[in-house]
């Protein structure tokens, strides 16, 4: 099973709805990690599991949990556990959470990292990267304990660099 993960959109609408028709035909979630700057009802956001950024008004949730494929997800914007300095807060809170999987965004720097036997997945951002010339967005496919994230830009060319392949129990 694969899941969408995107963040940091900053208004973009033209290419948040061509990434997910791209693979929404592929995935059995969408995941938005904040700072769409879009309406909680916009129909943009429409199938979106979507969380609120600092850059966000109000009507999204500042974090939710969901289990899909049969992993926990923890999903978050990040703001508000002050990723930018360390993962520590947020890797406290997704374990009080009981979550396998945590998804984030907030820096925009693309990345994933396994810690504690949990993965965390930041997705990069669509408008305004860090650390890196592409926009990213990640698509992570579930296999029981393999997980394969898969990272692409707004072309929907994959970034080789960041591709991992994790287990987790």
């Amino acid at each position: 099973m694969k899941v969408l993960i995107m963040s940091d959109s900053h208004g973009l609408t033209h290419e948040l709805s061509m990434i997910a028709e791209r693979h929404r035909q592929e995935v059995t979630a969408m995941i938005h990690c904040g700072d769409s700057e879009l309406d909680s009802k916009d129909t943009l956001l429409e199938g979106f599991l979507a969380v609120r950024g600092n850059c966000d008004d109000g009507g999204l949730p500042n974090d939710l949990i969901q289990d899909i494929a049969g992993k926990r997800f923890f999903i978050t914007h990040g703001h508000l556990y002050n990723i930018k300095m360390t993962l520590m807060n947020l890797s406290y809170k997704s374990e009080e959470a009981g979550a396998d999987i945590i998804c984030f965004g907030h820096s925009h720097a693309a990345g994933s990292e396994l810690i504690d036997g949990r993965l965390f997945i930041n997705p990069g951002s669509i408008r305004q990267p860090r650390g890196r010339k592409e926009k990213t967005y990640a698509v992570l496919n579930i296999e029981e304990s393999q997980l394969e994230l898969s990272y692409y830009d707004l072309e929907g060319n994959t970034v080789e660099e960041l591709n991992k392949t994790y287990k987790i129990d």
